[in-house]
């Protein structure tokens, strides 16, 4: 979306009002509304992103909107994700050579202080439908449907979300909630928790549910200054568990690895966080920031602080750089391993994603038009830094000599392209 420098208050304040949109998720780009003329939209956009020396992402996206006079708009997105590459399994590094081996039976020899991983290919498709209606001058409803699928996972959701403009269109109000029915059905069969594996619960597919639903106000605090607040809760229930992750068995003397366990989650999680967004236009320049608090029951709690400022420049293009930090605390649940012999408990994990996990993100996004042609450009570039405790004071033997949460260096580049015609 390109934002030009408003000549008087009413155009500030319509466009911070179509921002509005985007900080609660409401729906149409408010470019799609921009040019009155035109009927229909296409956006589309290439996703690389790549972990060094694990998983790679290629993902295409392609959305097209169909706008009519009245404002209402139909749209149809469909994406595809190609991932390959390997991933933590869960083990732990040791003081020895560790010998693993898949599902599918490939054996694999691992060097005395280096993370386990666990080798991937997957193609993953979704297809997402919505439709937005304004009626009654002040009211927006907005219903969606969601459709995915990929090799052991599946997907079906729907949503609906309800906009409301108050005080002169200064204040907008937002409510929304949906529902998944998605589908577990692990390669090779589904592991019984907390065992070596070579048990099943089963072959078919495990259920999985989640709703959620979300509230969210706006207002137009000044000509130049808008803020957002946003609440969500969500409700999951059934198979969470990984199938694939896996936590080690370590000697309680020497903290070498001496054998492993597939992980078990609880059958519930309930989910909420709270989102603060602001936005400040200058003369021409646009500065967001944001915050976010998030808590769940399994007791992982983080911090998110979002920051852009989007520098207009010559010929209709611009350049935004993004800086963003996020620290969590790990789940209850979360170990570096359970010693062998020791009584095993109900629940545990030693997926990095559920542990004291910190993230820094630098990038940047450049806009750009190109001449003669239509619709606007953008290149987006970022690096992301991953790192956590890797030396947890109960650490065993061994243990304390390696870094068991290494750091992780992240790049992503975003290709977009948006028309209206």
């Amino acid at each position: 979306m390109q934002l030009e420098a408003p000549s008087r208050p009413s155009a500030l304040r319509s466009r911070l009002s179509a921002v509005a949109c985007l900080l609660l998720a409401s729906g149409m780009p408010a470019a799609a509304h921009a040019q009155t003329g035109a009927t229909s939209q296409f956006d589309g956009s290439v996703l690389i992103y790549g972990e060094k020396s694990r998983a790679q992402v290629f993902e295409p996206t392609a959305r097209v909107t169909r706008l009519y006079p009245d404002g209402q708009s139909l749209s149809a997105q469909l994406g595809i994700d190609v991932i390959t590459g390997a991933s933590p399994s869960g083990a732990m590094p040791s003081g020895r050579i560790q010998t693993t081996t898949t599902p599918s039976g490939h054996v694999t020899r691992l060097p005395a202080g280096q993370i386990p991983l666990s080798s991937f290919k997957d193609i993953r498709g979704a297809l997402d439908l919505e439709w937005q209606k304004p009626f009654w001058g002040r009211l927006t409803s907005t219903t969606g449907a969601h459709a995915s699928r990929e090799k052991d996972y599946q997907s079906l959701g729907a949503n609906a979300k309800l906009t409301a403009d108050l005080m002169q269109r200064l204040t907008t109000l937002t409510v929304g909630a949906g529902f998944n029915r998605d589908g577990v059905f692990p390669v090779g069969g589904t592991p019984v928790g907390l065992s070596d594996g070579s048990i099943l619960l089963g072959t078919g597919s495990n259920p999985k549910r989640v709703a959620s639903a979300m509230a969210g106000v706006s207002r137009i605090l000044t000509r130049r200054w808008m803020m957002a607040v946003n609440a969500s809760r969500a409700f999951e229930r059934g198979y969470l568990t990984e199938p694939y992750k896996v936590v080690s068995l370590l000697d309680a003397n020497s903290g070498v690895t001496v054998g492993q366990l597939t992980e078990q989650r609880p059958a519930t999680r309930d989910r909420a966080d709270v989102l603060v967004s602001s936005i400040y236009h200058l003369t021409q320049d646009v500065l967001y920031l944001s915050y976010r608090y998030y808590w769940d029951d399994w007791g992982v709690r983080s911090n998110t602080v979002d920051l852009k400022y989007r520098r207009e420049l010559q010929d209709h293009t611009f350049l935004q750089p993004h800086l963003r930090f996020y620290r969590q605390s790990a789940a209850d649940f979360f170990t570096f391993g359970l010693i062998q012999g020791a009584a095993v408990p109900d629940i545990a994990t030693s997926d990095f994603r559920l542990g004291p996990l910190r993230t820094m993100t630098l990038g940047a996004t450049y806009g750009f038009h190109l001449a003669d042609y239509p619709g606007e450009f953008s290149v987006r570039a970022e690096y992301m830094r991953q790192w956590g405790n890797g030396h947890p004071p109960d650490a065993v033997g061994v243990q304390r000599d390696i870094d068991l949460f290494p750091a992780l260096d992240i790049g992503s580049l975003i290709v977009g392209y948006s028309v209206q015609f």
